[in-house]
């Protein structure tokens, strides 16, 4: 009932271990509170909370619009919904290595158990767009030490991620995330990665989990678990399909409503009430009204 009986530390300790684990996680992109129940309940590894689906749930592009504050308190509102640890995008870091500490604190604070920070020039661009500019490895270096240095939860995964790989090639991508991992990076994701051989690339030159992001209509092909476990993939996000799949549903829906007047032909595509009222744990909450108001009025 409520919020998640785990604590936050507790979820980046057992996030952590899994990670060492040598498993491959799976976590599907959470667009509200609510969807990131229904991952914990589909049997998931954990939660991703993607930048761009953040600024989309604002109206707004991922080129950077969104503010640190926006972002933590959208980011407490999904951790807490679930026993799962989450993951979530934090962009450049809202500024530079002194405003890379604060983003850290301030995830830390939000319950998060784990964020990454990329080395797009600031304000960045979406991941898989064209003409992305990424800044030199001194600036790279310095946000991830910045943030590895400000953590007060030692548990709490710092993830590098990269846009080298579509500014200037593999090889400048496989020199970049040694350095990341030497400036104290605990995960490494190479962004718009395009084939199962880079990533096995990036898998053979540093002794830290790869992350791969499976988003679609990018620059990656959409390979699965299975494929990516083989070429040594430790974490996979599917950070928009979420979003995606329930906007095409709503899309549809409402042409319907628009050609129909009712929806009477959608039903068997909607979440039931009793699955919603089950997801949403009603008669938890119904016990305990029942055990506080339990008193009778004299009349």
């Amino acid at each position: 009932m409520l919020y998640s009986k785990t604590s936050a530390a507790e979820k980046r300790r057992l996030f952590r271990e899994k990670l060492r684990s040598g498993e491959t996680l799976r976590f599907p992109g959470a667009f509200n509170p609510l969807s990131a129940r229904m991952i914990e309940q589909k049997g998931f590894d954990g939660v991703y909370v993607s930048g761009a689906v953040l600024a989309a749930d604002l109206g707004l592009p991922d080129i950077g619009l969104t503010t640190l504050t926006e972002v933590a308190g959208r980011g407490a509102q999904i951790a807490r919904m679930t026993e799962l640890p989450t993951i979530i995008d934090a962009d450049t870091g809202f500024g530079e290595p002194m405003n890379v500490a604060r983003t850290i604190q301030s995830l830390e604070d939000a319950g998060i158990a784990g964020a990454h920070i990329e080395d797009q020039v600031n304000p960045k661009r979406c991941g898989h767009l064209d003409g992305k500019a990424v800044v030199g490895q001194d600036l790279a270096v310095k946000r991830i030490r910045a943030a590895a240095d400000s953590r007060r939860d030692d548990n709490f995964v710092l993830i590098a991620r990269t846009d080298i790989r579509a500014v200037e090639g593999l090889d400048a991508t496989k020199d970049r995330v040694k350095a990341l991992v030497d400036a104290g990076a605990d995960v490494i994701f190479p962004e718009a990665m395009r084939t199962l051989e880079e990533f096995a690339a990036i898998r053979e030159v540093v002794d830290v989990p790869v992350l791969a992001n499976m988003t679609e209509f990018g620059k990656s092909d959409l390979f699965s678990v299975e494929e990516l476990r083989s070429v040594g993939v430790n974490l996979v996000i599917w950070p928009v399909s979420m979003l995606r799949i329930s906007m095409g549903a709503t899309s549809r829906a409402l042409d319907t409503l628009n050609s129909e007047g009712h929806l009477e032909s959608k039903l068997d595509e909607m979440q039931h009430r009793a699955d919603l009222y089950e997801l949403l744990d009603y008669e938890s909450y119904n016990h305990f009204d029942q055990g506080v108001f339990n008193f009778q009025i004299q009349r």
